[in-house]
């Protein structure tokens, strides 16, 4: 198979990326790392990415940023910032890449556990994994020739102890549980799930 890696160099997209590896024709990408570089932000370089990628049987994305901050001082440019990254950006890679991907190819997402255990500071990215997760549930029954999506929706993951004090109680998750997840989503057969790891 030929799996695109959006996100290759981050903390989830590296392990992710090294389950892969060997059996697959892996293709790194990034905003700033890998074979190829885009903005997620910007559906002409996202066009441009795909068109230099070529066609290919998987895309995994664990990519974007939202606002993290007190409710009070968030701005509507605060909050826009991560719905133009980590939402559309996202979103666009599917709503581009369909028309790039093989028949019975699958797209992976990354939400995260914030749509439903919300953390305080968390708003943006709460709203963000919530309309990533229904997109999917969404997309998976309209897109065609066999084409699969689906999100994972991870918790704090155990290699980022630098985020751990803004989730008090919250279990940190084992990484390999995490990868499992994208594993399960791409070599797979499920369709329009949110596969939750927390």
């Amino acid at each position: 198979m030929k799996i695109i890696i959006i996100g290759a160099s981050g903390t989830i997209g590296k392990k992710v990326t090294e389950a892969l590896q060997g059996k697959h024709e892996i293709i790194t990408a990034g905003s700033k790392s890998g074979a190829f570089q885009l903005d997620i932000t910007s559906p002409d370089s996202i066009e441009a990415f795909y068109k230099r990628v070529g066609p290919f049987d998987a895309l995994v994305s664990t990519t974007g940023s939202g606002h993290f901050g007190p409710l009070g001082s968030t701005t509507p440019a605060d909050f826009k910032k991560g719905i133009e990254s980590k939402f559309l950006g996202q979103v666009n890679l599917v709503l581009i890449g369909q028309h790039y991907i093989n028949a019975k190819g699958s797209f992976t997402l990354t939400s995260g556990i914030l749509s439903e255990d919300p953390v305080v500071y968390g708003v943006n990215l709460g709203a963000i994994n919530g309309g990533l997760n229904s997109f999917v549930i969404g997309a998976a029954i309209e897109l065609e020739n066999g084409i699969r999506i689906n999100a994972v929706s991870p918790g704090v993951v155990e290699d980022s102890p630098g985020y751990f004090e803004y989730f008090p109680g919250h279990e940190p998750v084992a990484m390999d549980r995490v990868v499992n997840a994208y594993v399960k989503s791409v070599l797979g057969a499920i369709t329009g799930q949110v596969i939750k790891v927390f």
